[in-house]
């Protein structure tokens, strides 16, 4: 992004309105285009109409931003994500007559960049550079700019404290996972992290053979190893007295 267009706040909305004389307050009005010439919306070009419409946004400090802005015909369904500007903000009469302007909406916290300026061209051919435009009509061309969005010292470090932890997590991933080397002299020896880590079994689970009881399981009896021990000895006593 340029530096013009970062010192620009972000818009967080759009409308239309019906007259000068009664924008909302915090609105700004796009009332000439890039050349001069009148921007109203709604003119005939045969017949000078009595009914106008002007584009007009707002960057007071909202929850939500504009990231994005289309400019459709009456007859097209209305794109995912988007909110149709229908009424006019003063008046609550139809925004438009011939197309219809939508314009998409995110929170500014997931927002990295925001349409951040307005313009109107009377020349379809007329390029603006880093605009993009949204359409025409009445032979003027709706343009916009994308801007960052400022961030505060607080939302800083709360969308930085969760990179940090998943930073701690995966180094002591790669601590635990990586195998570390030794030099030998017959080459190299690979040692994992879990060479050289005694296991055993914890002292909680210590039974001593006198007390484990005798368990009868379907007509099964399970022992004790002693037990076992103690009712199948055989010390090979005959076998011995006949070897020479």
């Amino acid at each position: 992004m340029s530096e013009e267009s970062n010192k620009l706040d972000p818009i967080s909305a759009v409308g239309i309105v019906s007259s000068l004389t009664k924008i909302p307050d915090g609105y700004y009005a796009v009332t000439q285009t890039t050349d001069g010439s009148d921007a109203d919306l709604w003119k005939d070009g045969l017949f000078k109409s009595k009914v106008t419409r002007y584009l007009c946004f707002s960057r007071k400090t909202e929850p939500e931003v504009v990231v994005d802005m289309k400019l459709i015909d009456i007859k097209d369904p209305l794109p995912e994500s988007f909110t149709l500007v229908q009424e006019t903000l003063d008046k609550k009469e139809a925004a438009m007559r011939k197309r219809r302007l939508c314009v998409k909406m995110s929170t500014r916290e997931a927002a990295e960049t925001a349409v951040c300026d307005i313009q109107i061209t009377a020349k379809s051919k007329y390029q603006l550079v880093n605009y993009t435009c949204v359409g025409e009509i009445n032979n003027m061309g709706i343009w916009y700019r994308m801007g960052d969005v400022p961030r505060s010292q607080s939302s800083h470090q709360t969308r930085s404290a969760p990179k940090t932890d998943a930073l701690y997590s995966t180094i002591s991933r790669i601590a635990i996972s990586r195998p570390q080397y030794q030099q030998l002299n017959n080459g190299i020896y690979t040692m994992t992290a879990l060479d050289d880590v005694p296991f055993m079994v914890s002292e909680k689970f210590h039974v001593k053979p006198q007390q484990m009881q005798q368990v009868n399981l379907m007509g099964i009896t399970i022992k004790s190893l002693a037990e076992i021990e103690e009712e199948f000895h055989y010390n090979f006593g005959t076998e011995l007295s006949i070897v020479p």
